[in-house]
Order: structure tokens, then C-alpha cells, then sequence
């Protein structure tokens, strides 16, 4: 199995197969190689590229090392993207897109394009988010994580009797896994709102996708975001929700991600996330 060392030591493990540019798929919330949607993704787009999956800090076959710094995760894509020859096109999922957003601002030229999908970020301070955000920090702090992926899950619009219905079968177990790691992506998204520091930073070309039946507040944030990227445009998916087709998906990176615009030069000097 592949690996990477990070800058702090931790081990990233990944995959990679197809041919072409570089391009690293990063997951969102609960996601690693194994579990979601990246596998088949990758399977899709390795006609026209190396694709990388990998498993984030904390999951899978990876590492870890604390305490966790969204700096970290940042590191761990630029070790990746040295082992793909030092510059590479980032695709982010979810929370996977701001993390993809926040190394895109920070490395630079070693980053030649961006895409990111449905990023659960808002124009407007949503004190929902702010009352999850503690009571994911009191559970993981007491060692719950059962009640941390919970709240999660009801986070993301699970209904109550199916949650606990998760809870009574096997899988349930690797939830908790897990668990710690929502604190990450709970890390990566910040206060919730749009963070226009690291979008200004980002010069490279930009596609925010998001889909025809997103809740308002995803779809008002993706054509705020696309707006708010010195290089970045909108595209809507039509009929499509947060739990997007994948054969669409890829059809829609496909045509987004300009294979011209790549980089082949030599390994551009790459900036350190701290």
C-alpha cells in the first residue's frame, strides 16, 4: 500500500491509478477510501488523469498525530502532492471542498486548478452551526463518541429513529471510529460562513459545483463563492442533491478541469501549511 509522511510524521496512506495530470480527490465528513463516494469517483476520471485517493488523517489505513491543526491536513495534501510530481488539480467534496480550498490558498503553484462541490458554508452566521460545533466538542471530549456521530448524522438531516436504528447494527462501530475525526472537519469549515481570506488567495481556476436540489443556503453560498474566487465560476448539476450522482459528477469535472492550464514544468517550491 502507498503511503506518505506528512511534515509532522503522520503517515497518509492513498492510491492512485489512470494516467495524465495529477489530481487528488478529498473527502468530506465520515469519507475515506474505502467508505464514500471517492473510489468510484477516481474509477471515472482516471481516463484523462492520475487520480489519488487517499485516506485523511484519522481514517482508514492513515496516521494521526495530535492535536490537530487544519495546517496538518494541508501538509498532508502537499505530501501528496510532491509524490505526484509537485503540482496537482484538487477535487473536494463537502467539508473535503474547504479543506481543498484552504490548501489551494496556502500552496500555491504547486496547486494548478481547483473544483469543489456543495461546500456547507453560508453567506449568513447560522447559530446552528455554532451550538453543534459545542456539542461536539463537550461529546468527544467525555470519550462519546456514539453521541457525537449522532449528532452528526442529525446535523446532516437524518431522522432521529434511523440514527438510532444505525446505532443498534454492526457498522455502528466503525462510526465511532471515527468520530474524532468530525472535529477536523468541524475545524476545516471554521465558524461557517464564507472564508473570503483563503478564497482571495486562491488564483488558480476555480469550479464550484453544486446541485439543482441543494438547500438554498448551499446553492446562494456556491455562487458566492464561484463570484468571490479571482478565477472561479458556478456550474449547477441539474437534478442533482448533496448525495450527487457520481457518473454526473464526473461528467461535470470532466468538463470543468482544463488539462491545457496544467502545469508541467518542474516541482514549483512548496510553502509550508504552518
Amino acid at each position: 500500500m502507498p503511503t506518505v509522511r506528512s511534515r509532522d510524521g503522520t503517515t497518509i496512506a492513498f492510491d492512485s491509478l489512470g494516467s495524465g495530470p495529477a489530481l487528488i480527490l478529498v473527502d468530506g465528513a465520515t469519507c475515506y477510501r474505502d467508505a464514500g463516494p471517492m473510489r468510484p469517483l477516481a474509477a471515472l476520471m482516471a481516463d484523462s488523469f492520475t487520480v489519488y485517493v487517499y485516506d485523511r488523517r484519522g481514517r482508514g489505513a492513515s496516521g494521526d498525530t495530535v492535536p490537530f491543526s487544519v495546517a496538518r491536513e494541508i501538509d498532508d495534501i502537499a505530501a501528496l502532492t510532491r509524490s505526484a510530481g509537485g503540482h496537482a488539480a484538487l477535487f473536494g467534496m463537502s467539508s473535503g471542498g474547504a479543506l481543498a480550498l484552504a490548501a489551494a490558498a496556502q500552496l500555491g503553484a504547486a496547486v494548478s486548478e481547483l473544483a469543489v462541490y456543495e461546500v456547507p458554508v453560508s453567506i449568513d452566521l447560522d447559530p446552528v452551526a455554532t451550538t453543534y460545533s459545542r456539542k461536539l466538542s463537550t461529546a468527544l471530549a467525555a470519550g462519546r463518541r456514539g453521541d457525537a456521530m449522532a449528532l452528526f448524522l442529525a446535523r446532516v438531516g437524518m431522522p432521529a429513529e434511523q440514527i438510532e436504528g444505525m446505532r443498534q447494527t454492526p457498522m455502528w462501530a466503525g462510526f465511532e471510529a471515527i468520530a474524532p475525526t468530525l472535529a477536523y472537519d468541524d475545524a476545516v469549515l471554521g465558524d461557517g460562513l464564507l472564508p473570503y481570506d483563503r478564497i482571495e488567495a486562491v488564483q488558480v481556476p476555480a469550479v464550484v459545483l453544486s446541485g439543482e436540489f441543494a438547500p438554498e443556503f448551499i446553492r446562494e453560498s456556491a455562487r458566492a463563492l464561484a463570484t468571490a474566487l479571482p478565477n472561479g465560476r458556478h456550474v449547477e448539476l441539474p437534478g442533482q442533491s448533496h448525495d450527487v450522482d457520481i457518473a454526473v459528477l464526473a461528467a461535470a469535472l470532466h468538463g470543468s478541469l482544463d488539462s491545457q492550464a496544467r502545469r508541467t514544468d518542474n516541482e514549483p517550491e512548496m510553502p509550508s501549511a504552518t
